[in-house]
């Protein structure tokens, strides 16, 4: 979604909101004459209680928003929002039932500016995903679900599950990756576990909205197949695990409809084949009719109600819109709220546990960062042989760079590169986290002379570099919400600088800080590459430990590495027709637009590493790769004869402790008519030098199955299929067949 952001404070909350909270805070729970209050009964019978007694207005007040922060054109009297807040929907007080207060959340509580609450930023989705571990998912969101509860909000905006179909997408750092398997089961365990903490949770941007160009209209052209077996199966997995209050329709059109507005998706799939019974809210302004979406399944309209507020009541004192759809629209909100817990325990606003925040992002940013390269064990660095280090560009010196839009956590104090007493923040700003790699280093490494350079001359940069024992250059890749990159090169003249730095200095390190795939023409000529993503509030401590060799990198890919864009689907991002009202518009008022802008997913189910197998392509990186600073065999593999479970042994043949995620791939039998591999499950597994581990391995029975369109139902396609397990997509030493019938 698009939002701007403003630099007040983040929680001066009205007087008269804090009634509201307060009221609804102490009401007792065992009221006879409100038997909704009773903790024992479900979700579901709670809810039908509160609606029997619901007047239609009360009905209709659930169903739309009444504003956001820092917009003057979605602000109604009724929003008791200050900086922050994404959205507010009324509650009804004479029954217990709170407001729904709303913030973006995607890897950390979006806005506190210059003087605001303390919200600590994880790494970005995808660095996280690239940890392949539900349990570091779940600490994610448990923190992340807290700093909400603490700052005031009820409901959460994260959950972002679109698949990397388009890895120069603006917002690939927001999401998990390019298979739904992995992104589907990370993100489901991160929105579990911060629902847990009393929020409600929401997967998003359903669906297919898998680019920032022409967003708010863009047809997504995709068979129902293909979408069952791909971008719908990542939203499936997230939601079967998470149970979310919440699902976000998306923008875009689905052939031909849009995104909240498209009855196949949001009643067919959604709310009938998968039973969801939380509510549709529209992404800001995403909505474009009254009748047309009530009909197809959007239950709440967000920020404002320009089509779920006095045109749907119009529309149901008329006769258009039938009293039960109302109903239903109410009552998902209704078991959302009583879901997530929040009728029995409101947000109350309390101090953020800033340490226990940051201790959880520099761990899941250890398990994070990737190895992709290290030759003649340039990393770790061993103090005892390295006396001088070479620090170059990226701003090193000061901070680490994070993604822009609306998942953008504000750092504390503003950004770390703006001018003195500029302060602040603001929506598409290249930020920097006050999280300097330089001190962060000097700090383990006294002993050890480490001077930076901020790599601006690169004649100068190169003699700097020369005459240390190691030199590390950072190379940033910035991208935002609302905008797709124009390539995957490193910008601002950046190769040209580590092209000139590793002729300098043989054991040149570089350090990746991105939110995609980048290309790489100087991979042959250094020594080592770290990709760090964006690294969070405490990426600075956690790159370190991986350089040092205090943790030993685990990281692997969660989307390929390609080697430029002429090996992608689209080697250009489909451009807007001239004069496409498309871009940068909210669709307001949306119905008479018509936009012939479409993208053709052609592709199919090849997403990602898929893609790169069945057009016989190679990738610079493939997905699932990571280096260690240890070694591991494989050996032993059986598999049972329904293929529901994978057994193998895995040892650690180096002479570090190290984690190994070891990977289990599927091929399915000719008659499917696909030709490439699929992600059917994995495992962490940490290991001693020297010790050997059985691995078992579940396989989802859904991985081995094809969507068959004509009957609407997954199926096992009869014939021979592969097992395939490794350490990467493209490295899988062990190999099994067996029949099916």
């Amino acid at each position: 979604m698009q939002r701007c952001n403003s630099q007040l404070p983040l929680l001066i909350v009205t007087t008269a909101f804090l009634g509201v909270v307060i009221g609804v805070g102490i009401a007792p729970a065992q009221e006879t004459n409100r038997p909704w209050m009773d903790s024992h009964l479900s979700p579901g019978e709670r809810s039908e209680l509160v609606l029997k007694q619901l007047t239609l207005d009360e009905k209709l007040a659930l169903v739309h928003g009444n504003g956001m922060s820092g917009e003057s054109q979605w602000r109604m009297p009724l929003t008791p929002l200050t900086n922050g807040g994404a959205g507010y929907t009324q509650g009804v007080e004479r029954l217990g039932i709170p407001p729904l207060i709303i913030s973006d959340a995607g890897y950390g509580v979006r806005a506190s500016g210059a003087n605001g609450r303390y919200s600590t930023a994880m790494p970005s989705n995808l660095g996280a995903a690239s940890s392949w571990d539900p349990e570091s998912a779940c600490q994610f969101g448990e923190v992340i679900g807290g700093e909400l509860r603490a700052q005031g909000f009820d409901v959460t905006l994260g959950g972002g599950v679109n698949l990397t179909r388009e890895p120069r997408n603006g917002r690939t750092f927001e999401y998990a990756g390019e298979d739904p398997l992995l992104a589907g089961t990370l993100v489901g365990n991160m929105m579990k576990c911060e629902q847990g903490q009393h929020v409600i949770g929401d997967i998003k941007h359903y669906s297919v909205n898998d680019q920032e160009t022409g967003r708010f209209v863009v047809n997504a052209v995709i068979s129902k197949r293909v979408m069952q077996e791909s971008d719908l199966l990542a939203f499936h997995i997230a939601i079967s695990i998470a149970n979310p209050g919440a699902v976000m329709c998306s923008y875009n059109r689905i052939n031909g409809d849009f995104g909240c507005e498209n009855s196949y998706t949001l009643q067919d799939v959604l709310k009938k084949d998968w039973g969801f019974k939380g509510f549709v809210i529209s992404d800001w302004g995403g909505t474009h009719s009254t009748e047309k979406a009530s009909s197809a399944g959007l239950d709440q309209e967000q920020p404002m109600a320009d089509y779920f507020g006095l045109k749907l009541k119009e529309a149901v004192d008329a006769g258009r819109v039938p009293l039960s759809e109302i109903d239903d629209h109410a009552r998902r909100v209704l078991y959302a709220e009583f879901l997530a817990g929040i009728v029995d325990d409101p947000p109350h606003k309390s101090v953020v546990n800033v340490e226990k925040g940051l201790e959880v992002a520099q761990r899941i940013e250890e398990k994070s960062i990737v190895l992709l390269k290290n030759n003649q064990a340039v990393l770790p660095i061993i103090p005892s042989k390295v006396h001088s280090i070479a620090m170059i560009g990226g701003h090193a010196d000061v901070g680490m760079i994070s993604g822009g839009g609306s998942a953008q956590v504000d750092p504390p104090g503003g950004n770390a590169i703006m001018p003195p007493g500029k302060g602040g923040t603001h929506w598409q700003d290249h930020i920097w986290f006050p999280t300097s790699p330089l001190q962060a280093l000097r700090a383990k490494l006294p002993n050890t002379t480490i001077e930076f350079n901020p790599g601006t001359d690169l004649q100068s940069a190169a003699s700097f570099a020369k005459t240390a024992d190691v030199a590390i250059v950072f190379a940033y890749q910035w991208e935002s919400e609302g905008m797709d990159l124009p390539n995957l090169s490193l910008p601002d003249n950046q190769d040209a600088l580590i092209e000139q730095i590793a002729a300098a200095n043989p054991h040149t390190i570089v350090v990746l800080e991105t939110g995609t795939a980048v290309t790489m023409p100087w991979l042959d000529k250094v020594a080592g590459v770290v990709e760090v993503w964006y690294a969070g509030s405490a990426g600075h401590k956690a790159l370190a430990n991986i350089l040092l060799g205090d943790v030993n990198p685990s990281g692997k890919l969660a989307m390929t590495f390609p080697k430029g864009e002429a090996d992608l689907p689209r080697p250009l991002v489909v451009s807007l027709p001239p004069n496409d009202e498309g871009q940068g518009h909210f669709a307001v008022n949306s119905e008479t637009r018509v936009s012939s802008y479409a993208v053709h997913y052609d592709e199919g189910s090849e997403v990602g590493y898929k893609w790169y197998e069945a057009q016989h392509k190679q990738p610079l990186f493939p997905f699932g790769f990571g280096l260690s600073y240890t070694s591991y065999a494989y050996s032993g593999l059986s598999v049972d004869s329904s293929a529901k479970t994978v057994r193998f042994t895995v040892k650690n043949t180096g002479k570090r402790t190290g984690t190994e995620i070891a990977e289990v791939y599927a091929t399915l039998p000719k008659e499917a008519d696909e030709s490439f591999k699929r992600l059917v499950g994995w495992k962490r597994v940490t290991l001693a030098p020297g010790e050997s581990q059985d691995v078992t391995v579940a396989i989802d029975p859904r991985q081995l199955q094809i969507f068959d369109e004509s009957e609407n139902t997954w199926k096992m396609t009869s014939g021979e299929y592969g097992i395939l397990v490794g350490p990467s997509s493209e490295s899988t030493p062990l190999k099994a067949n067996l029949r099916i019938h």
